[in-house]
């Protein structure tokens, strides 16, 4: 199968990858094109703007950092709309809220193209390993259609009816997950504190009730102070605050992701977000002692 791939950022380029790897046939873009050289030398074609890729291919995914990345892909000139036709596919597997989604959904299928949302739940190990989690929804045909191709990038995909819903799920996973790294950082502190050991802490929590994937990864380099971006932290501050929103649009109460966002936006405001999410561990520090920072 030929498939186009627009942005090759952490988590895109290792998603085109393991494509290539696969026996895809790949055309890929990306707004630095030079990103694109390493891909070439796996196999893979580049396609000089969006609009040429979606020419090329019958489907073409994007993984693309935020909503105006998005949104730019597909309607600025050499976007996507000017050679997205009948026929043709879009799956959009960047991380949006869903009003975005749906903008993009109807000016796809006003063109004659289908649409897919798949924002994904997992970071750069995930999409290196393709155990990635899609959460799709939209047209049904188009998903019956590329999870052959889910299915080299994820270890499982999720089909969740209309346009929209996949955006959901996945702030909620994501506002979930940013609230549980502050409370990991929170714990982190306080253990050291009160002169108790950190690693000794991570090891309780593996053995018990709220033992999970990410505490295991990530606790060890948080305790050495050391980030590299698997998930930067400013996409996922992005996230925090798209989900908030969410929860305004649907008077759902959210004081402990509120609390958290702001810890991610302070460490923002400290340069951090380029680091990972796990990053946010400097802010927790600063503010147990700010004569640290």
């Amino acid at each position: 199968m030929e498939v186009g791939f627009l942005g090759l950022g952490i988590m895109g380029k290792a998603m085109a990858v393991n494509l290539l790897r696969h026996g895809y046939s790949v055309t890929v873009w990306n707004r630095t094109l030079s990103k694109c050289e390493e891909l070439v030398a796996k196999g893979a074609s580049i396609g000089k703007t969006p609009a040429l890729v979606v020419n090329k291919c019958k489907y073409t995914f994007a993984m693309l950092s935020d909503p105006s990345a998005a949104l730019s892909v597909v309607f600025d000139k050499d976007g996507v709309l000017e050679q997205i036709s009948t026929g043709k596919g879009y799956i959009d597997m960047s991380t949006v809220d869903a009003d975005t989604s749906s903008k993009i959904s109807e000016a796809i299928t006003e063109k004659g193209g289908c649409f897919l949302e798949a924002p994904v739940s997992g970071s750069k190990k995930p999409a290196e390993d393709g155990q990635l989690i899609i959460l799709a929804a939209g047209e049904k045909a188009l998903y019956d259609e590329v999870v052959p191709a889910f299915d080299v990038l994820g270890k499982r995909s999720f089909f969740l009816g209309d346009v929209g819903n996949g955006a959901k799920m996945k702030l909620v996973v994501n506002m979930i997950m940013g609230s549980m790294m502050n409370a990991l950082s929170e714990g982190l502190c306080l253990a050291n504190s009160s002169g108790l050991s950190q690693q000794t802490l991570l090891d309780v929590l593996e053995l018990g009730a709220i033992a999970n994937p990410m505490f295991k990864l990530k606790g060890p380099p948080m305790i050495q102070s050391t980030y590299p971006p698997a998930f930067p932290l400013k996409h996922q501050q992005k996230d925090m605050r798209l989900a908030l929103a969410l929860g305004d649009e649907n008077a759902v109460s959210m004081p402990v992701a509120a609390a958290a966002n702001e810890v991610f936006k302070k460490a923002r405001s400290m340069g951090l977000g380029d680091h990972d999410f796990s990053a946010v561990h400097e802010a927790v520090k600063t503010a147990q002692d700010p004569g640290s920072a």
